[in-house]
């Protein structure tokens, strides 16, 4: 996992690094940097034109070291002090931008990017740290801030590159390694080759009962939540699945690997309880409707059921608020996943979530006394203590009905596989959003991910058995 630091955290970094590695040498590692990215983005240096915006801060000098660097492999190099009021920039090839780094609140009004490459269009701009004008902690965006066309950020990431409008402002990122103490980060980005370090590999003599998955969901007139969040489990590594829809027609709902199971329109907690016997963990709520009858079967799960829950849709809506919810909890020793989007936070909290969505999940997840996943372009995952992944995979492929019933099926699959409830929501979440990429640009629908799933799995994850070549015959 790739560390993710915030504004503080980046503070409290670099004044260690001052005392350990020496202020100097961290602005020449830094400068040097951007010097290599700015000679990459120009395709060579002589003759070659560029200009540099320079704060009076630290960023600025990391863009002065550059213009140095630059100037001694032939590029001609004009250093302008970033101002309130900014001039004009010459037509040049590259713009720097070194005005303001991650400590910078407040708006900035950038130059504007001057006309050159062979006088066909703007110039490219290279950011130093973060975009100027892009807020490090919550990726938003001032209405002048820069948009670059690369990042080169030192030591780890930051959230700013990753949440909001920075995705759009930075560009391509590079982290440049420079010497920072990143250990101590408190979020990271989840990234491909974690799915395959974290997720179980099969065992050979493993079997079907190894990742059961209890799936309560839909509802007469809503199955089709009960079909995604089913086969998503399935295509994510789940053994077996069991299905109840509250008031429906056992087998009415149209996946025909699953194990139906009755339940009552009324008192269908009691049953389900007595049903989990073997299955690892339960996925509850896809369209089960929001009627005083389920709110209550909700409930009775939350506070009693002994394997890991996922918890979403109208499951998030069943338990109330967040300090409600944190009385359910309580009782509970296995962990439990809250998947809200934010419409389904601010019922839980009161408010939608602030522009520092980490925070926000952060602060759910410890009011509410579990595993907080907060949905978005960027999702968020955070335990009760305050860790956090992020997961940067998903895409607006996502934004259409059902495609959150999937997500929950996976989450489900990699719990019972067992997987820790941090990671399992963030892999889940990852490999979510990579299968997105995998389909079709327009009229993706949540039907076509569990396949793609599938094929991600099978690409990434871990591979299908331990030790001891193929495994034995099916059970």
């Amino acid at each position: 996992m790739r560390p993710v630091l915030t504004a503080e955290e980046m503070s409290r970094v670099d004044a260690v690094a001052a005392r350990t590695v020496g202020f100097d040498v961290l602005v020449a590692r830094a400068g040097a940097a951007v010097a290599r990215a700015a000679l990459d983005m120009l395709g060579g240096g002589y003759g070659r034109r560029v200009v540099v915006v320079a704060g009076r801060g630290h960023n600025g000098d990391d863009g002065r070291v550059a213009a140095a660097l630059l100037e001694r492999r032939g590029v001609r190099v004009f250093v302008r002090p970033a101002s309130d009021q900014p001039e004009p920039l010459p037509k040049c090839d590259l713009v720097v931008d070194a005005a303001f780094g991650t400590g910078f609140h407040g708006k900035y009004l950038a130059p504007t990017v001057p006309g050159r490459p062979e006088d066909g269009g703007r110039a490219k701009v290279l950011a130093v740290d973060i975009p100027s004008g892009v807020d490090a902690s919550t990726g938003v965006a001032g209405p002048g801030a820069v948009h670059a066309d690369r990042t080169v950020t030192f030591g780890a990431l930051k959230p700013g590159l990753l949440l909001r409008d920075g995705p759009e402002h930075c560009g391509l990122v590079e982290v440049a390694p420079i010497g920072l103490p990143v250990e101590a980060a408190s979020a990271y980005l989840v990234d491909d080759t974690d799915v395959g370090a974290l997720l179980p590999a099969r065992r050979r003599d493993g079997h079907k009962w190894d990742a059961a998955v209890y799936v309560v969901a839909g509802s007469p007139g809503m199955l089709g939540a009960a079909a995604l969040a089913t086969r998503g489990a399935q295509r994510s590594g789940a053994g077996m699945v069991r299905l109840g829809s509250p008031g429906a027609t056992p087998g009415s709902v149209p996946v025909i690997e699953a194990v139906a199971r009755p339940l009552p329109a009324a008192g269908w907690a009691v049953p389900v309880l007595d049903d989990l016997g073997r299955c690892r963990s339960l996925v509850l709520g896809p369209g089960l409707g929001t009627t005083l009858e389920t709110f209550s079967a909700v409930r009775r799960l939350v506070t009693e059921a002994a394997v890991p829950i996922v918890l979403d849709a109208d499951g998030l809506n069943a338990i109330g608020t967040a300090d409600e919810a944190a009385r359910l909890i309580s009782a509970r020793r296995a962990p439990i996943v809250l998947t809200p989007h934010d419409g389904e936070y601010a019922r839980l909290v009161g408010s939608r979530p602030s522009d520092d969505r980490i925070s926000a999940a952060r602060e759910l997840a410890r009011q509410s006394r579990a595993y907080v996943l907060l949905k978005g372009s960027t999702t968020v995952v955070a335990s009760p203590t305050g860790e956090v992944l992020l997961v940067a995979s998903g895409s607006t492929r996502l934004s259409t009905a059902g495609t959150g019933d999937v997500l929950s099926g996976v989450i489900g699959a990699f719990l019972a596989a067992g997987v820790a409830p941090l990671q399992a929501a963030a892999l889940a979440a990852h490999v979510h959003g990579r299968a997105a990429a995998r389909g079709l640009a327009y009229g993706l629908v949540a039907g076509d991910l569990p396949d793609l799933i599938a094929e991600v799995l099978s690409d990434i994850g871990p591979p299908h058995v331990t030790a001891g070549g193929e495994p034995g015959g099916a059970r």
